[in-house]
């Protein structure tokens, strides 16, 4: 049986890993941004940390799941951009998706760049308060009855990761990145709306191009 204290102190040292996982983090987002290019190493990253180079390892792992964190690191903080918000309005969720990685280009271009698996980056948050914001449009009657409203979701989600990929590789600017992604979510919106809406879902469409 764990004692008061030996749950104390337990906690202490989960607190302390905690401190320096986040410092850890930060340490290469600064590397990054004071070189985009930069090499990434355990043990550039354990010096500015002020750690040692096992704890990184420990703490995070090797390079791969070093920008698999920094991925995490992104979704934590769209869950408290969307947290504040409400999220849902399904193209409030796009537009502070699309934010969150233009306002640290340095740090998402290069993370999606390396880490293998980063067309799963938009697998949690922004894919599980899309299917919520769509759902409750389904609830309200904007959208049909017979419709699958996580499969609306995930077709959002792919169209996002593929903007996504084609801002991190240059092919289009901020605006361009947003104005893609939201219309990815129009189209899907305009084809799922129930009669009522059906006008107001397709007017975002004939008003403007794919941007």
């Amino acid at each position: 049986m764990q004692t008061a204290d030996g749950g104390l102190e337990g906690g202490l040292r989960e607190q302390h890993k905690a401190r320096r996982r986040s410092r850890i983090l930060e340490a290469t987002r600064e590397l990054l941004r004071d070189n985009p290019e930069s090499v990434i190493s355990t043990e550039r990253i354990a010096e500015r940390a002020e750690v040692a180079p096992a704890t990184v390892y420990n703490l995070i792992g090797p390079r791969e799941k070093i920008w698999e964190a920094l991925a995490a690191g992104f979704m934590d903080e769209l869950e408290r951009r969307l947290a504040v918000l409400g999220a849902g309005d399904p193209r409030a969720v796009v537009r502070s998706t699309v934010h969150l990685f233009v306002s640290d280009p340095v740090v998402s271009r290069r993370m999606v760049r390396e880490w293998e698996e980063s067309g799963l980056v938009l697998d949690r948050s922004p894919l599980t308060q899309l299917r919520r914001a769509m759902a409750e449009a389904q609830a309200q009657g904007v959208l049909r009855a017979d419709i699958d409203t996580s499969a609306l979701a995930a077709a959002v989600g792919t169209s996002c990761v593929g903007a996504l990929h084609q801002w991190v590789a240059a092919l289009m600017d901020d605006d361009r990145f947003l104005a893609r992604a939201l219309f990815a979510l129009d189209v899907v919106l305009a084809a799922a709306a129930a009669d009522p809406y059906r006008d107001q879902l397709l007017a975002p469409l004939r008003t403007r191009g794919t941007g």
